[in-house]
């Protein structure tokens, strides 16, 4: 009785880690018209990595093929919440490509 105790709980545990978190970005933040072309340029390339995070975690990667083979409703969570995170980094982007070209950056 207390082995099928321990083996529930680590089934448990080894469940709750598959769960991915992919890091959201909030579409506009204070500052954010002050920021210089090169800081802009420095947020895009800090979302081209929240994107790469994103993509990976709706991919095949452990997380996900431990939440379809223990509790596939997880797998759906860290897709729909990977795909949360790709739209608000959208949403940044276009955000700071105004600003950008407000500033006249490319000149």
């Amino acid at each position: 009785m207390k082995m099928s105790h321990i083996a529930a709980l680590a089934a448990v545990v080894f469940a709750a880690s598959a769960c991915t978190s992919t890091p959201k970005v909030n579409v506009r933040q204070p500052g954010d018209a002050n920021l210089s072309c090169t800081e802009i340029q420095t947020e895009f390339d800090s979302l081209d990595n929240v994107q790469n995070e994103a993509e990976d975690n709706q991919g095949v990667n452990t997380a996900n093929v431990a939440a379809v083979l223990l509790f596939w409703p997880a797998a759906v969570g860290n897709y729909m919440d990977a795909d949360r995170a790709m739209d608000l980094v959208e949403e940044r982007r276009a955000v700071l490509m105004d600003l950008y070209e407000a500033k006249s950056c490319d000149a």
